[in-house]
């Protein structure tokens, strides 16, 4: 039985652990089952095994695996790796998270993958306690997020190149996940029913499942937004039904754009030459248009008032 590829693993500790996971899982189904897991190490490698490997079931999407394994990595293998399950103590995992300099939100990330990792342990049935239940880590926020007026919107959007425009108030106005709205291909805008049918998302490059069950669902579109979606296809130098609504010139179109290259080289600098200097990320524009519509009242239409004809991109 293979246990991957030798480039995937790092050196032969890593090989003994996945062959180690192989072979209890073949035991499992056994009269002579083993006991499961023995140290934290070892349970790491079952759960990528059965619940990060390709995600066969479909059950998390690639943005959600990859975070995973990087916090499994960088944090709880070097601490807890080498421990036995029931040496785990909910006192001391709550004491570790708090010396970790990092903020909150990341602290309660860290702590639910490690229960995660004791809920799979328990669902085979080789433990009957989850010590992590018992550990307290707040996830509130320690800043609360820039949202941007009305009139920051208005003028940003006034002075954005169509691409990032178009991208910008679909952004604002669906309150879809940038990696769905650049999975997006033109063949998923139905202009008659007006509507999105969000299928996929795009991680790193690499096409998967939405990040929820909720997302994977039409959304509505605004005329407005559909407007600008047609103006920006006859635009776009990749308009078949089969491309992506952002499709990257410099890899042909084989590709949508990166979002960070988008968001640092084009829109942030804009913001800071019309003297926004907000924080602004792609969250921001889903923060602000929701807070905007509950505040005011306000429609897609007031938002796009005063727009300019904008250049595309070569």
């Amino acid at each position: 039985m293979r246990t991957g590829v030798v480039d995937t693993l790092a050196n032969e500790a890593s090989a003994l652990k996945a062959a180690q996971a192989l072979r209890i899982d073949v035991n499992q189904q056994t009269p002579q089952t083993e006991a499961g897991p023995s140290t934290i190490s070892t349970l790491v490698a079952h759960y990528k095994l059965k619940e990060l490997a390709g995600d066969r079931n479909g059950r998390k999407a690639f943005s959600t695996r990859s975070a995973y394994e990087c916090n499994l990595e960088n944090w709880v293998l070097p601490r807890w790796g080498d421990h036995q399950l029931n040496q785990v103590k909910p006192v001391a995992v709550e004491e570790w998270l708090d010396s970790i300099k990092r903020v909150k939100g990341t602290r309660a990330k860290i702590r639910n993958l490690m229960s995660a990792l004791f809920t799979h342990v328990m669902r085979y049935e080789w433990v009957d306690r989850n010590p992590i239940k018992l550990v307290r880590q707040s996830a509130k926020r320690e800043r609360i997020p820039d949202v941007l007026e009305l009139v920051e919107i208005q003028l940003l959007l006034r002075k954005l190149a169509i691409r990032e425009r178009t991208l910008v108030l679909l952004d604002a106005g669906t309150g879809l996940r940038v990696s769905e709205l650049l999975a997006l291909r033109w063949q998923d805008v139905d202009f008659g029913s007006l509507e999105l049918n969000v299928t996929r998302s795009i991680w790193h490059q690499v096409v998967g499942n939405c990040k929820t069950e909720a997302s994977a669902k039409p959304v509505p579109l605004d005329t407005y937004m559909a407007e600008d979606l047609l103006r920006w296809r006859r635009q776009s130098a990749y308009p078949s039904d089969d491309d992506y609504l952002f499709a990257s010139e410099t890899m042909r179109g084989k590709q949508p754009y990166w979002p960070d290259n988008l968001m640092k080289r084009h829109i942030q600098p804009v913001a800071k030459a019309i003297g926004i200097h907000k924080k602004i990320g792609w969250h921001t524009f889903r923060h602000s248009f929701g807070t905007l519509l509950k505040a005011n009242g306000e429609d897609v239409k007031t938002v796009q008032e005063h727009r300019s004809g904008g250049r595309g991109h070569k």
